[in-house]
């Protein structure tokens, strides 16, 4: 019994540590791109996010490109200019908003 509660505990404990991909949201998202990428980029948040549909959003991210075509849609950014977490949110803002969406963000 004493083993079977270690055991609960530890995977309790593990899954507190999860990455903080699983919790990237939007509105965190368009913030970062307001601040960071707006001036990098010359357009808005709407123009950014409506480059793609979200199936190509996704198959990007999922092929680990994001930055990349972050760097193609804005020549001006630097590779490494936003942390891992940041590209995450990011990119579940690009997501939220993108052509096929039918959501309009307000930046």
């Amino acid at each position: 019994m004493k083993k079977i509660a270690s055991i609960i505990f530890a995977a309790m404990l593990g899954a507190s540590f999860v990455s903080t991909a699983a919790f990237a949201s939007p509105e965190k998202g368009q913030r970062i791109y307001q601040k960071k990428l707006k001036k990098v980029c010359g357009f808005n948040g709407a123009k950014f996010a409506a480059k793609h549909t979200q199936d190509e959003w996704e198959e990007i991210h999922d092929a680990g490109k994001f930055e990349d075509e972050i760097q193609k849609l804005c020549p001006k950014y630097k590779k490494g200019y936003l942390k891992k977490s940041q590209l995450e949110h990011v990119y579940d803002f690009a997501y939220e908003y993108a052509s096929d969406s039918g959501n309009v963000p307000s930046c």
